[in-house]
């Protein structure tokens, strides 16, 4: 039996990994679950799963917590500083699912103690990957990518030999907006951004789906994750959401991980590494299906993805002012702030202000994604309708 801490419990990758061990209950312990708002949520879980602690992320809902669990011997605890010490406990494994740039200090804790982290967050990566990395390689953590996408490499990229290996290519559904016509994208509304048309995700990945942010990020996180070139990453659209990626060797072959779309099938995965366990997604019929079809993404209709693989070029402290520049702009859209077309250009206007300085360590991580947001707050009025 391997125990396991869930950072970002009650969201969607957390709510497919607690059905997993829900499945599976003479497989998993819980020590801990993290979630930052949702009280009634995760203290239910929490007593379901007898966890040893619960962690709010605002420390003005401690006190509901604990209403939550009395009756209980389940620990109750809140704030940043609780869930950076709920990844420090000796779990066996932790999966590190908090959206954004505030899962870096906590997966940074679990990698520090040598843990096995199951990445569910590509902004650590994005936002600082080659000091992540530096940490695992110290540790002796292992790293295991939940991305369906990053995932699906994994399952088939020869670590043996990286030398044989041609190119790795991303696929993306396109999101909701793919075959919108250009003159109506900036009147997308966030409800029909958020509409995915084949996974059941949060609102803030959706939108970086819909404007292909989320894919470029994917590179990022792939060129850390992978030892490969960032001219060797690809990106095809592959709308049917089967294929979820693939690896090309020198010798013509192309390797390919299919499935339904469910992120159930990766985090299985990622739970049994290095063996594989049932898991309920619904089984692949390509005789149904029919067909697959393949385009390249358009790089004037997907601005966001161009800035991203720019950002990767320019390396430095690019790929943590845009991450840090997209949640500002994606925050602002989903609250009527902001343009859906405006997203790309609040980005890349923070990219053309901030300081592009490459940091030395993560304190300077957290300073440069502070001042890249704040000069994204400062622009937004300039860019709304």
């Amino acid at each position: 039996m391997k125990s396991i801490t869930i950072l970002g419990a009650t969201g969607s990758i957390g709510q497919s990994t607690l059905d997993l061990l829900r499945r599976n209950p003479d497989r998993f312990k819980v020590e801990a679950l993290t979630a930052h708002c949702r009280v009634q949520e995760l203290a239910a879980v929490a007593r379901e799963f007898n966890a040893r602690v619960a962690v709010i992320g605002r420390e003005d809902l401690l006190a509901d917590l604990k209403a939550a669990l009395d009756g209980t011997d389940i620990e109750a605890a809140a704030g940043e500083g609780a869930i950076i010490e709920a990844a420090s406990r000796p779990s066996d494994m932790v999966m590190a699912a908090i959206v954004g740039a505030a899962g870096l200090a906590p997966t940074l804790a679990a990698v520090r103690r040598g843990a096995t982290v199951l990445l569910a967050n590509k902004e650590v990566l994005v936002c600082a990957g080659d000091l992540m990395m530096a940490e695992v390689r110290q540790s002796g953590a292992t790293l295991l990518p939940v991305d369906s996408e990053h995932n699906a490499i994994f399952q088939v990229f020869d670590f043996n030999a990286p030398e044989r290996i041609d190119r790795i290519v991303l696929t993306a559904s396109g999101g909701p907006c793919r075959q919108t016509p250009a003159e109506r994208l900036p009147f997308i509304t966030p409800a029909e951004a958020v509409a995915h048309p084949n996974w059941d995700m949060g609102a803030k990945i959706s939108v970086d789906s819909a404007t292909m942010m989320n894919k470029g990020l994917e590179v990022i996180e792939a060129f850390h994750l992978f030892p490969v070139k960032a001219s060797q990453i690809e990106v095809l659209i592959h709308p049917q959401s089967v294929i979820h990626s693939m690896v090309q060797y020198v010798d013509g072959s192309t390797l390919a991980q299919l499935g339904s779309p469910d992120m159930r099938t990766p985090i299985a995965y990622c739970l049994a590494w290095p063996e594989r366990m049932t898991a309920p997604a619904e089984r692949l019929d390509l005789g149904r299906i029919g067909a697959l079809t393949f385009e390249a993404p358009d790089m004037e209709r997907f601005r966001c993805l161009a800035l991203a693989r720019a950002a990767l070029e320019a390396g430095g402290a690019a790929p943590t002012v845009l991450n840090a520049a997209n949640e500002i702009a994606v925050a602002a859209f989903l609250g009527n702030r902001l343009r859906f077309t405006d997203i790309a250009a609040l980005v890349d206007a923070t990219l053309s202000l901030a300081d592009m300085k490459a940091p030395q360590s993560l304190e300077t991580v957290f300073a440069l994604d502070a001042e890249a947001r704040r000069i994204a707050d400062g622009l937004i009025m300039k860019f709304a309708a």
